[in-house]
């Protein structure tokens, strides 16, 4: 590790040198917050492009293809001056020398972020871990729309009706909006589009389940915004059980906390997250689920020069004594007020701003014409929150192109009840094991 050199054609030079760790919400605003700033910033990601992860759900439903939702973050850079970007992996933090280590070598730093966010949390449950899918890539996403079709595929050349049946259910563990958008999606899919695909299959003994061990779904959000996601899934034919806490999955079996045992080959686990590992800063910055404590200007504790940001850090405030919800919001408005302290910081001015999250509203999506909004002075629900959700997550998106493709792709959905993407698309290391 020692032997790492410093990485290549990025010199040192007058400017002080941000290094920017992960391009997500957080790490993207930041950039953009900081350009034309009269820094050196350098912006480190284990993959080229920025993701838009809130519809991941409709990648693996095959009602958008991945590159919709991905923007290279070269592009965003092709113009700018004294900003380097790298493919690498953060290996270790060295604060006493101002240096990290990464797989392509070693980097100074003046001011670190660090906003490599969130992966999924199994809890410690290795068989769950090994066996179900998550959801939290283009390319998990991918996979899941893979096993989803190849499972139907393989349904189609048995002829026992339990070994077919394993292979048309569908579990989705949490209760979240990944696990309520995306059992909406699926159920709506069991509708519109399997029938038509696989008219040799008795498609209505497809079970779409979805386990919560909490007594509520979308537990961030309103009472009334909760109930009502529950009655669109059950409207949608979903299986919901509140109060069930998956205990095993065999990879064809899954056991539930009350004994009962359920055959499906497919299960995607969303039940939590935890923050992406971290090595070489002190135990004692680390709380639970691995998130880093920071202070009200997102420094890590202890340390002048390292920030977390998003869904890494925990930050208490009086209105949130436990802790900002870890959504694109916080990520992005905390990473703006960043950009403008560290401007502050050097201009040798004391008047640093403390972050305040305002709250500008949670969203979900149930399916066509069915979502609920938890806005700061009203609650939505049906037709009118839906179409809320369609404008707020379309102008969210990066890029003039994807906005356009992913608007087209919406409404090619709405008037057909067609996704149009259906396709298995298997590297050559597709783990065959996986289905």
């Amino acid at each position: 590790m020692n032997q790492l050199n410093d990485i290549p054609n990025i010199p040192a030079n007058s400017k002080k040198r941000v290094v920017i760790v992960g391009g997500g919400f957080a790490g993207l605003k930041l950039i953009r917050s900081l350009l034309g700033k009269n820094y050196q910033i350098v912006i480190l990601d284990k993959n080229n492009y920025h993701q838009f992860q809130p519809l991941l759900y409709q990648v693996a439903t095959a009602g958008l293809e991945p590159s919709a939702i991905s923007f290279p973050l070269r592009k965003i850079l092709q113009k700018e001056e004294d900003v380097h970007f790298r493919i690498a992996n953060l290996e270790e933090i060295i604060p006493e020398k101002n240096e990290i280590i990464t797989n392509i070598g070693k980097l100074k730093f003046d001011y670190l972020a660090l906003a490599i966010g969130a992966t999924t949390n199994f809890f410690g449950q290795k068989n769950i871990e090994a066996n179900a899918l998550s959801m939290k890539t283009a390319s998990e996403a991918i996979l899941i729309r893979n096993l989803i079709l190849e499972n139907f595929e393989k349904a189609l050349l048995e002829t026992e009706e339990e070994k077919i049946n394993s292979f048309l259910n569908i579990v989705l563990v949490g209760g979240g909006p990944t696990g309520v958008e995306l059992s909406g999606a699926l159920a709506e899919m069991k509708k519109y589009i399997f029938p038509k695909d696989y008219p040799e299959l008795d498609v209505s003994k497809m079970r779409i389940m979805l386990f919560e061990a909490s007594p509520n779904l979308l537990a961030g959000m309103s009472e009334p915004s909760s109930k009502k996601a529950f009655e669109y899934l059950q409207k949608l034919g979903v299986e919901v059980n509140l109060n069930s806490k998956v205990e095993d999955y065999t990879g064809s079996e899954l056991s539930i906390s009350d004994g009962t045992k359920i055959h499906t080959k497919t299960v995607i686990w969303s039940a939590g997250v935890k923050a992406n590992a971290i090595t070489g800063l002190s135990e004692k910055v680390f709380t639970h689920g691995g998130r880093l404590v920071v202070d009200r200007y997102n420094r890590v504790n202890n340390h002048k020069n390292i920030f977390a940001l998003g869904d890494l850090c925990l930050m208490k405030t009086p209105k949130y004594p436990e802790g900002h919800p870890q959504v694109a919001q916080v990520a992005i408005q905390q990473a703006k007020l960043l950009a403008n302290n560290l401007i502050k910081i050097d201009n040798k001015n004391s008047s640093l701003k403390e972050f305040e999250y305002t709250d500008k509203g949670t969203l979900a999506t149930i399916g066509r014409n069915r979502a609920v909004a938890d806005l700061p002075q009203a609650t939505l629900k049906g037709y009118f929150a839906w179409v809320l959700w369609l404008i707020v997550h379309l102008f969210a998106i990066v890029g003039v192109k994807n906005k356009m493709i992913i608007f087209l792709n919406w409404i090619w959905n709405y008037f057909t009840y067609d996704q149009s993407l259906r396709l298995l698309l298997k590297p050559k290391f597709y783990d065959e094991n996986k289905t």
